[in-house]
């Protein structure tokens, strides 16, 4: 059971914003409750909505965009040769293929160079070389360099000249170059300040055309937009205009690699932030993953349809080989946890394995965090030096923890949610033990992971008009989520198998109000509760269209029964694994954790002869009498006693056929609980 926290409007700012910003109640509530709360705030959150896609402040208030710009445009003129360099992700290759396509336009004497994943991330001395030896005069950096201070000295070394333009945070020590071009930087007095390495770049093209936005806008702003999405920077202010005016664009694209990357994709217009992030992103990081990113840059500056489509397709199958790899490295995980289940219990989750695909181990991170709701630190052991990636959940700083064990890592970087970090082979084991301590020290109990709803979505809601009011809120994304309700206490009436039985469609009592919920993914089969059973939702609302009638369905994304306290459950889980550390159990609670042989039996006799998740087979038998932590100890018990199977991995059990008699008194775990009363 993950934490559920549901936001609260503020029922006088609700008043007040339909009153004065005519807004639908649905919408009103939205706002009030993601802080948007007065009429001053509402007019700044919409005015970015606003058809007017101009509404970018002045590029020339970045810091060194002046100087960026004139010495940039001179190079063009002067046909000096020019590089651009970029990332090898998402963000940094349409920043790579925005400036080099604007500089070749304007007739620029220009390549581009982005590193190989092996290469490491950002501008390497060794690229700088191969640069300076091909004979290039000037290098821009898009998407990185802001910590390139050894780099930047060798190049003016080596007789070129830089300028950075970049998105990260800055050191206190800025690199030595013609002009350093980031929001960031603390003398920089541009009012936004979380543009991604295409916003950045979008800005500098349209300084090199004189700060006029409407050409830079028409031509890139579909590339700018999907990177701002990819990168997950807040889908706020400036960065909302952005995603709105390239969505617009992307409607009808004029560039030929996208309009491919588009057709391979297999998605259909009008095209959402959701198809950016879930279907073309994906598609062009994984060039940087299992290939060249280079391969990219050369989709989109493409000008023959039919090449282009080559290229998506390659770029297409190397998305396929990313979803396999991710696949083999999970099913790896899966059977470490099957034949080491106590790792579960850990703080902290850390896996490792031979030749894990660097490309791959932070999307499998980010998997791991979503299934076991803990901070997961995933490590590629591929010789003398190993490389990780984290995830955390909100409250525990993947950039702190790493800092922390900083003496055995030979360099680490990231924030709070995520991080990077490489390590000597043999360190491996020391740094996981040190991870845990961290963790014991600085946390009596740990962070959990978190799902946060906008509302409780109630009877009167489930109407068209208020469903279809929420599109006034788009586009949506990091920082604008789209808005999440919950369902409080609805009645199963039906379920209904979709598909041969892959999906799920549950019709709901909701109040006076009868409501269809879709769960996709989720057989029939495996759906554990039953007609009449209570159960409490976290739902997107979406219309649904046949025969002409509009209604509303619920498309859900999390369940579970009604009435079960979401507080004490987590309490007791906390509990149970704090005891399976070895951490011990508070002697007040040994009564109510130590289950007993009426507690064993009533928990044996619910258990089915098919799998079915802890959780939901918990909430089918919780009682003032029985906890979860008493739960999970008696599922200990009859696992070690051979009565019933565990998977742990998908967190299930089930009953095994019993042969002989068995008895209690020969559990060693029970034996060693009752010793402590």
């Amino acid at each position: 059971m993950k934490k559920w926290v549901i936001g609260k409007a503020e029922p006088d700012s609700v008043k007040k914003l339909m009153s004065q910003c005519g807004l639908s109640k649905l919408c009103a509530e939205i706002l009030s409750a993601r802080g948007i709360d007065t009429v001053e705030k509402a007019v700044d959150f919409f005015a970015e909505n606003s058809d007017d896609y101009c509404m970018l402040s002045d590029p020339f208030m970045l810091k060194d965009m002046s100087e960026a710009a004139e010495h940039l445009n001179e190079a063009i003129e002067n046909g000096k040769h020019i590089c651009i360099y970029g990332d090898y992700d998402c963000d940094g290759i349409l920043s790579t293929v925005m400036l080099y396509s604007y500089i070749e336009c304007m007739g620029g004497n220009v390549t581009y160079y982005i590193n190989d994943r092996s290469e490491g991330y950002g501008i390497n001395c060794n690229a700088i070389k191969k640069l300076a030896h091909d004979g290039v005069d000037l290098i821009v950096t898009v998407d990185n360099g802001i910590t390139a201070i050894d780099e930047a000295k060798l190049v003016r070394e080596l007789g070129m000249e830089l300028i950075i333009t970049d998105h990260h945070q800055p050191s206190e020590a800025l690199p030595e170059a013609y002009a350093v071009v980031n929001p960031h930087r603390t003398d920089c007095m541009s009012p936004f300040k979380d543009l991604c390495g295409c916003g950045v770049v979008l800005k500098l093209i349209a300084a090199l055309d004189g700060g006029d936005y409407n050409s830079v806008l028409e031509q890139f702003s579909d590339l700018a937009a999907i990177a701002t999405i990819a990168d997950v920077v807040p889908l706020k202010g400036e960065n909302r205009n952005i995603v709105r005016c390239g969505l617009h664009y992307l409607q009808n694209t004029e560039n030929v690699g996208l309009q491919a990357l588009i057709e391979t994709a297999g998605i259909k217009p009008p095209y959402s932030s959701t198809d950016a992030a879930f279907m073309l992103a994906p598609r062009i990081n994984a060039s940087g993953r299992f290939a060249l990113a280079s391969e990219a840059v050369q989709l989109f500056i493409k000008e023959d349809y039919d090449e282009a489509l080559i290229l998506a397709k390659r770029l297409d199958s190397y998305n396929t080989q990313r979803k396999k790899t991710e696949a083999e490295i999970m099913s790896a995980i899966q059977q470490h946890i099957e034949n080491n289940p106590h790792i579960l219990n850990n703080r902290v989750l850390v896996f490792y394995g031979d030749n894990w695909h660097h490309g791959v181990i932070g999307i499998v991170a980010a998997r791991l965090l979503e299934k076991f709701g803990k901070p997961v630190f995933v490590i590629s052991d591929d010789g003398d030096e190993a490389r990780g990636s984290a995830r955390s959940v909100e409250g525990f700083s993947v950039f702190k923890a790493l800092s922390a064990c900083s003496e055995l890592l030979s360099r680490f970087g990231g924030h709070s949610g995520a991080g990077g970090f490489s390590l000597k082979k043999e360190n491996i084991g020391k740094f996981d033990d040190m991870l845990q301590l961290y963790s014991k020290n600085e946390y009596s109990v740990m962070p959990v992971l978190i799902i946060r709803a906008d509302k409780i979505l109630l009877p009167d809601d489930l109407n068209a008009e208020a469903v279809k009011s929420l599109s006034s809120l788009e586009p949506f994304g990091e920082g604008n989520p789209k808005p999440l309700f919950a369902v409080a206490s609805a009645i199963i009436t039906d379920i209904i198998s979709l598909s041969n039985g892959n999906h799920t469609k549950l019709k709901l009592a909701y109040g006076n109000v009868t409501v269809f919920g879709l769960l996709f993914g989720t057989k029939s089969c495996d759906f554990k509760y039953k007609v009449n059973d209570r159960i409490d939702l976290l739902v997107y609302p979406e219309l649904n269209s046949f025969n002409g009638t509009t209604s509303v369905i619920l498309r859900i994304t999390e369940y579970r029964k009604s009435g079960i306290s979401q507080q004490k459950f987590l309490a007791a889980k906390e509990a149970y694994e704090k005891y399976k550390r070895g951490e011990g159990a508070d002697n007040n609670l040994l009564a109510r954790i130590i289950p007993d042989r009426n507690d064993l039996a009533a928990i044996f006799r619910a258990i089915p002869k098919e799998y079915i998740p802890f959780d939901i087979l918990y909430t089918q038998i919780a009682s003032e009498t029985i906890n979860y932590c008493k739960f999970r100890l008696a599922l200990d018990i009859f696992s070690e006693l051979e009565l019933v199977d565990i998977h742990h991995f998908t967190s299930e059990v089930r009953v095994l056929p019993v042969s002989h008699k068995v008895s209690l008194d020969s559990s060693l775990l029970l034996n060693e609980l009752n010793s402590l009363k």
